[in-house]
């Protein structure tokens, strides 16, 4: 079964709420985008007929026999009672994003009102109105910073006051098997709440490029089995202290079931990724260290005879760039890189995610002329702009 990532994304919002990325394009009250169920016509009238008496001490009719009360596992009150707590402790501080064509969520990172998010959630836009999840006014805020190539971004609201900043945990303290829980705006309900565990930890996936994202790479991602739905894009994925450990951002499709959701896999950008990038955009007002490899090419895909990808053509190289210190030329297509076969950009992509600036690394590539060569490019550092 294959299994692709999509983004959470961001819902749109009409008459009322759509879902978008995640395939499901009802609105609510509405499952399927179908038309309102009309109205079925009245039942016949009947004759009342008397019940029959009870007796006494008997239950009342329909009420079955009631019998003593359930004592709850010690362990299972325990996990309620922290999951409340934790549960009144973060969601003041997740907020929902409107903009003129959906809605996301949103974290407060400080008492000034800055505020961490997705790139794909706020788009191309500049303005937008931050709602509490637990209830409120909207508010206006505006765009900080956006950095596509990680999908996140920073926003600010006019007015921070009762807006209590969230407190961030250290995602590489971050373990399989721990409870999480997911919180955020899905569909727009607003201060909604999912649980589930850490899946996995050090995954590396790439979101569909789309209108308002270039589609990212995000190593060292979190994969949760806490439901991401649309609208949840943005928010927290919380630990039982109450730390935000990752920002919500994908969840998985399945081709076998025609794109449909698949239970239960979703990511989310680690907090300590989150943290640095924000914390550039708040002191500098932009990325200044995207943490990020890069060869130093522009790219597209070069397709085989058989119509399938087969690499990397690179269409330009940076001036004293790594791609261009090592040979690599305008028109040379890369097919693998430290001997993992990069058919597609994306693939190349996810390949230098877990390479890092100063890192040097073997690229296969095959000449214009059709031969082929193996060079050793140093690294450089991935511009916040790509």
């Amino acid at each position: 079964m294959g299994i692709h990532p999509r983004r959470a994304g961001a819902a749109l919002v009409a008459a009322a709420v759509l879902a978008t990325t995640a395939g499901a394009c009802g609105a609510l009250g509405t499952p399927g985008g179908s038309s309102p169920t009309p109205a079925s016509p009245a039942p016949p009238a009947t004759t009342a007929t008397a019940s029959p008496a009870t007796s006494p001490g008997s239950p009342a009719p329909g009420t079955g026999q009631q019998g003593p009360p359930v004592t709850p596992p010690a362990g299972a009150l325990a996990m309620e009672q922290a999951y409340s707590q934790v549960i009144r402790t973060v969601l003041p501080s997740i907020v929902q994003i409107t903009t003129r064509t959906g809605l996301g969520s949103g974290i407060i990172y400080d008492t000034q009102g800055h505020i961490i998010t997705n790139a794909h959630v706020i788009g191309d836009e500049d303005a937008f109105e931050v709602t509490p999840a637990t209830g409120g006014s909207p508010r206006r805020a505006r765009l900080v910073e956006s950095f596509p190539a990680g999908d996140l971004a920073v926003i600010k609201v006019d007015d921070p006051s009762r807006l209590p900043p969230a407190r961030f945990g250290d995602s590489s303290k971050v373990q399989v098997g721990q409870a999480v829980l997911a919180m955020g705006n899905p569909l727009g309900l607003s201060g909604s709440v999912t649980n589930g565990i850490v899946s996995a930890i050090g995954r590396t996936v790439s979101e569909p490029q789309e209108r308002g994202s270039p589609g990212a790479t995000i190593p060292n991602a979190i994969q949760t089995s806490a439901a991401i739905n649309p609208g949840n894009s943005g928010g927290a994925l919380v630990n039982l202290s109450g730390e935000v450990i990752g920002i919500p951002t994908l969840a998985a499709t399945d081709p076998a079931y025609g794109g449909g959701a698949a239970p239960g896999i979703g990511f989310a950008i680690p907090s300590n990724t989150a943290t640095d990038i924000a914390g550039q955009i708040v002191r500098t007002g932009k990325v200044t260290n995207t943490h990020r490899a890069a060869l130093g090419i522009s790219a597209g895909v070069a397709i085989g005879p058989d119509g399938r990808p087969e690499g990397v053509n690179v269409v330009s190289v940076t001036p004293n760039g790594g791609a261009a210190k090592a040979g690599i030329r305008p028109g040379d297509v890369i097919v693998s890189v430290n001997g993992v076969r990069t058919p597609t950009t994306v693939a190349l992509a996810e390949v230098l995610a877990g390479l890092k600036p100063g890192d040097r690394a073997k690229v296969e590539i095959v000449r214009a002329d059709g031969s082929e060569a193996t060079v050793t490019v140093t690294l450089g550092e991935l511009p916040s702009g790509e």
